[in-house]
């Protein structure tokens, strides 16, 4: 792994460190790693890190440390790095009521996979994804990655609003909406567990290095749970 390490300036008070180039599992169990071995040697110094796919942004406190303080700490943190703690994180399931009217996209998506609805169905829930990284708005988990024969591209017109809880595909990553946006995402069904709520302890069901399984549950249960159609 040392030979993929690189530290860069991302600012005036931050580094990010680069632990691959790639979106695979193993570099992501890295970040983990070092993700908490530099918080741990950082302390109080440390104003925020954020883990991604392949890198770690690392903001620090300028009035009491500098970017060469900081970086060489860094090294320090990383030097004998152990991985294995964090190899697999908690395991999370979501439930996912898919239909034509809670995903707009399912049965087009299945048509061009040449698959039927109930087979994309079967592949997007048949497996477990790992949170590589929670980005674009609060609560929003990218996972991956899904089954190649799923595998869609990005809308070439993303949608003014997504509802809330939208289990989508973009690529061979999948993802639910925390909350009504614009996206260009490939709809699948819809989720009834908020993915992000200010009041809860943690206010996110999932984070990176997690793993997430998506549960099809029928039309009356997903009401019950909370879902709204739209």
């Amino acid at each position: 792994m040392a030979e993929t390490l690189q530290l860069r300036i991302a600012g005036p008070d931050a580094l990010i460190l680069y632990l691959g180039d790639s979106m695979d599992a193993q570099t992501n169990v890295a970040v983990q790693a070092a993700a908490a071995a530099i918080e741990a040697r950082l302390g109080d110094e440390l104003v925020d890190i954020v883990p991604s796919y392949a890198s770690v942004l690392i903001i620090y406190d300028p009035l009491r440390a500098g970017h060469v303080s900081v970086a060489r700490r860094v090294r320090a943190a990383l030097a004998g790095l152990d991985t294995a703690a964090h190899a697999a994180g908690a395991l999370v399931t979501l439930p996912v009521y898919y239909a034509a009217e809670s995903g707009a996209d399912l049965e087009a998506l299945a048509a061009r996979a040449g698959l039927s609805p109930d087979e994309v169905i079967a592949l997007h829930s048949g497996r477990e994804y790992r949170v590589y990284a929670i980005g674009f708005a609060p609560g929003f988990a990218y996972l991956g990655e899904v089954d190649a024969r799923i595998a869609a591209p990005r809308l070439a017109t993303p949608r003014a609003k997504v509802p809330r809880g939208a289990v989508a595909i973009a690529g061979r990553q999948t993802a639910v909406y925390p909350a009504p946006s614009p996206g260009g995402w490939n709809l699948l069904g819809l989720c009834p567990r908020r993915m992000f709520d200010p009041q809860a302890q943690p206010c996110m069901p999932v984070a990176v290095g997690d793993r997430v399984r998506f549960e099809p549950v029928d039309r009356d249960t997903f009401l019950e749970l909370g879902g709204e159609l739209p």
